[in-house]
């Protein structure tokens, strides 16, 4: 068995986190932790108008993000393992694309507050895809609090989830181009996914199936 006993899945919306994760939790049999994305009341409301709607959505998912993981540090964290679809950290990411600078103030006060609280995972895979795969996907999921998402605004979550990989080192990390990945319809992608997984020791590795297209 691998050694990493938290693994956390990340990447912009659409790319295909909780697909996957329900994929690892299954092969390692390990309990799974999603987002609560469909419980933010204020949802679709910020798709329609970001500016007006952005504080309150972002604190909403602050908070929920938060007790999750502290539900989590209170469970038997480290006897098992546990596949989660984001990370704490991501909700960094989204405050800074969507709040002015008075509301970031006060969003930073509450989270620096949260975050020396929540658990590190042992291991963070960021999944990459281009604009038009990950426009299709949300397409063909259909969720209705997504029907009116911005081309440009996704276009900036996905530059700035870039970003923010680029620089990240707090946990090891494995990095995935799924543009021409389908972990669900190829098995041969998946399983060599899970070799990675097993064998990944530490630092930041990029993983490329020998069978997926260039």
């Amino acid at each position: 068995m691998h050694k990493a006993r938290y693994i956390a899945l990340e990447g912009p919306i659409g790319v295909g986190k909780t697909s996957l994760a329900a994929q690892l939790a299954n092969e390692f049999s390990a309990r799974t932790l999603f987002e609560n994305v469909e419980e933010n009341p204020f949802l679709e409301e910020f798709y329609k108008n970001r500016k007006k709607s952005g504080f309150k959505t972002q604190l909403f998912f602050l908070l929920s993000r938060y007790q999750q993981q502290l539900e989590l540090v209170e469970s038997d964290l480290f006897n098992r393992v546990t596949v989660t679809d984001y990370i704490f950290q991501k909700d960094r990411i989204f405050a800074y694309l969507n709040l002015d600078e008075h509301e970031i103030a006060l969003y930073e006060q509450v989270y620096r507050i949260l975050d020396p609280k929540v658990p590190s995972p042992d291991l963070v895979i960021y999944l990459q895809a281009d604009l038009d795969m990950i426009l299709r996907r949300i397409k063909k999921r259909g969720h209705s609090y997504e029907k009116n998402i911005d081309v440009d605004y996704l276009a900036s979550v996905i530059s700035a989830y870039n970003e923010f990989f680029f620089y990240y080192t707090e946990t090891p990390l494995l990095v995935i181009s799924t543009s021409n990945i389908d972990f669900v319809a190829n098995r041969g992608d998946f399983n060599e996914l899970v070799k990675e997984i097993k064998k990944f020791k530490s630092g930041t590795q990029y993983f490329v199936p020998l069978g997926s297209t260039p």
